[in-house]
């Protein structure tokens, strides 16, 4: 395993801050190799001509955007939360109102992708939030007041064909199969 590597990877796809101990729990290595590490991965991306940056605060630490591209990256996001949504997304929206609160790997499951970017722009739009689940301690997600407002309707039990569709035979299975281990029963 290539730990510079490893860790590039996780940063790039984690959407929140993150500990050199968390990263190390994870790689199964030690806090200072993660630190070592970090040290060249901060000098490979934090200079001028990079287009993405790594912070660290405390010690905490975030991949981004490089602050000379914000307006670029500014111009993009304002099209990418003020156009319609995409079929992915609207399935995704669906999924999560008819079915949530759900953990990312659930939803990922049932869509049978992976939704770190829909999941990015649905709650950049406000439609859908992220909360820790107090007993597996684990990120869910879940609709938020505004996308009922949004639809008109004062509960998601409102939404058409709620209780069937909430208790679709094919998302039980799929959701059945994630609680036994994550395989996929579709298979």
């Amino acid at each position: 395993m290539n730990l510079l590597s490893s860790i590039e990877s996780i940063l790039f796809i984690t959407t929140k801050p993150i500990t050199a101990k968390k990263l190390a729990d994870i790689l199964k290595t030690s806090d200072s190799k993660i630190e070592s590490e970090m040290v060249k991965i901060m000098e490979k991306y934090n200079i001028k001509e990079s287009g993405v940056f790594v912070l660290k605060k405390g010690k905490e630490y975030q991949m981004m955007t490089s602050p000379d591209n914000a307006r670029v990256v500014q111009a993009y996001l304002q099209d990418e939360t003020s156009g319609e949504l995409t079929r992915p997304s609207l399935e995704t929206l669906s999924i999560i109102a008819y079915r949530g609160p759900l953990a990312k790997a659930e939803i990922e499951q049932i869509r049978g992708v992976n939704c770190s970017l829909i999941l990015r722009n649905l709650m950049m739009r406000g439609l859908v939030e992220m909360q820790e689940d107090e007993e597996t301690k684990t990120p869910k997600y879940s609709i938020t007041f505004d996308f009922m407002r949004f639809l008109g309707i004062a509960s998601v039990s409102r939404l058409p064909d709620y209780e069937k569709l909430r208790h679709h035979e094919f998302v039980e299975t799929i959701l059945e199969g994630v609680k036994e281990g994550g395989e996929d029963v579709r298979q």
